[in-house]
Formats: structure tokens, sequence, C-alpha cells
């Protein structure tokens, strides 16, 4: 099922991707690619705006985001403190709008983190607090339209 711009704000999309913080996507790449056959990788590049080097690898149904930090001030560099060997960050639900979306959350009493900035995938994204989620964080990411793609090229 695909989301479209008419549904409700707080109507839950797809699941775009599951966000997995690695010290290393060059090593993680490698694991997913001999131990899983994954095949359509897409190459890192840098997402400066957070602080982190991305990877998107495709599955049949979602992708899973590689994700490096630049430095010891990047936010997944907390994660990576926690958890040295890496692991599961978060996972990203497409809405159909971003904004609207937001303002029904915060009118709910969710916490959301920051305002909406454009993330990996070109569009608007914003997490919400995992308090709200049971521990989870998780990402919104507006629904892609056709002029939308992972800037890895996958």
């Amino acid at each position: 099922m695909t989301t479209s711009r008419s549904e409700a704000p707080g109507t839950l999309g797809r699941l775009n991707h599951v966000g997995v913080a690695t010290p290393s996507i060059e090593r993680s790449i490698e694991i997913y690619r001999t131990l899983l056959g994954a095949t359509a990788i897409g190459e890192p590049f840098d997402l400066p705006a957070q602080g982190v080097r991305v990877c998107f690898i495709d599955a049949p149904n979602t992708q899973i985001e590689l994700i490096e930090p630049y430095d010891d001030a990047s936010p997944i560099a907390g994660f990576l403190r926690k958890n040295p060997a890496g692991g599961q960050h978060h996972v990203c639900f497409e809405v159909p709008d971003i904004d609207a979306a937001v303002a029904d959350l915060k009118a709910k009493g969710a916490t959301v983190l920051g305002s909406p900035r454009i993330g990996a995938h070109g569009t608007p994204i914003v997490f919400v607090h995992p308090k709200d989620f049971g521990g989870v964080l998780v990402e919104l990411m507006e629904t892609p339209d056709s002029s939308h793609g992972a800037q890895a090229g996958t």
C-alpha cells in the first residue's frame, strides 16, 4: 500500500527504511553482502546537515539505511558510544504531509524532535521521541513523489 497526499496527517504510511548505526559502512556493506546476499547497494554519501555518512541497501520491500557518524559531534556517535558494534537506530515511516503530521502529533502530546529538515531521500523528515513509541526512535518522512529518490541512487 502506498500513501497519497489526500490521506489524514496521522495516517501511517509504508515502512520506508530501518536505520542501522554502524562504526563502518564498508564493514556493514560486506556483512549484508556476504551473509544475506545483498546486491542492490547504493554508493555511500555524506549528509553534512545531519553529521552522518549514509548508504542504502535495497531489500524487496524496504531499505536498510546504514548510518556512520562523521565525528564525535554526530548524534550517531552518541548512539555508538552506548552500542559500540552498532545496531538498529530507528524505523522510518512515510506520511503524506510532514507539516500536517507534525502538527497532528504535537496536538496529541507527542514529542517531536526539532523541525522538519531534508533527509537522505531528499524529502522532509522529522524524528519523534522514543518515549512516545515504546522505546523506538521513529522517523517520519514525507512520502516521496516521482521527483525524489534516495540520493544513493537506489
